[in-house]
């Protein structure tokens, strides 16, 4: 075989390996695109939440009649506070927020507290101060103490310690008697010791002694 014809040779080999298909016995593990996902650590931060949703409802609804937020399936501490909120930025933002529901729409929240496994990694910084922005850049030719400042001003975005292991899925609806009109959905995470906040209580019931006749 002439050099020629083994290096052509060689080079089908190679693209034909190159095409084959691989097989695998399940899906790969790969990571999702980086995004950011706010976490609640108190609470004003529900009313900022609740803010924001309002502003979705207003971009959102075309629908001029009253609203009324529905509390009467509340279940946790935070959709008693968020529902709240919600009505305060409602009426804030000059909708008519009725006490009843006749002739109303109904806003209706519904939250869960889902519970992932722990020890997640956290990268919780970009590199070095000196390469975060081209604002810093130019602090640390000017000073180091104005550079920490403003790394430590930039590392502040991100929470301390470990990824929580406590999630919070926050869907909004506003619907009439046959469709919704808008829907929305967040996540959020929750710092983890404040997990009885996000999670239903079950009624507990015990027995009342009985005193006297018959």
């Amino acid at each position: 075989m002439t050099r020629t014809r083994f290096v052509a040779a060689l080079f089908c080999l190679l693209l034909f390996a190159g095409c084959a298909t691989y097989y695998s016995e399940a899906p790969l593990a790969t990571n999702f695109p980086a995004n950011k996902q706010p976490k609640l650590q108190a609470a004003a931060h529900w009313n900022v939440i609740a803010g924001d949703v309002a502003k979705q409802i207003s971009a959102g609804l075309k629908d001029k009649r009253p609203l009324f937020v529905n509390q009467s399936s509340v279940k946790t501490a935070f959709e008693w506070a968020f529902t709240n909120d919600l009505i305060s930025a409602l009426v804030a933002d000059g909708y008519t927020v009725l006490k009843s529901p006749a002739g109303a729409l109904s806003v209706d929240v519904d939250t869960q507290a889902v519970l992932f496994s722990a020890n997640r990694p956290q990268y919780n910084y970009a590199g070095r101060p000196t390469t975060l922005t081209t604002d810093v850049w130019a602090l640390h030719q000017a000073e180091a103490t104005a550079t920490a400042d403003a790394y430590s001003w930039f590392r502040s975005e991100f929470v301390t310690g470990e990824t929580p292991q406590t999630e919070i899925i926050v869907t909004t609806s506003i619907s009439d008697a046959s469709h919704y009109l808008v829907r929305s959905t967040s996540v959020y995470y929750g710092a983890d010791s404040d997990q009885m906040l996000y999670q239903a209580t079950p009624l507990t019931t015990r027995p009342i002694p009985l005193t006297g006749g018959q």
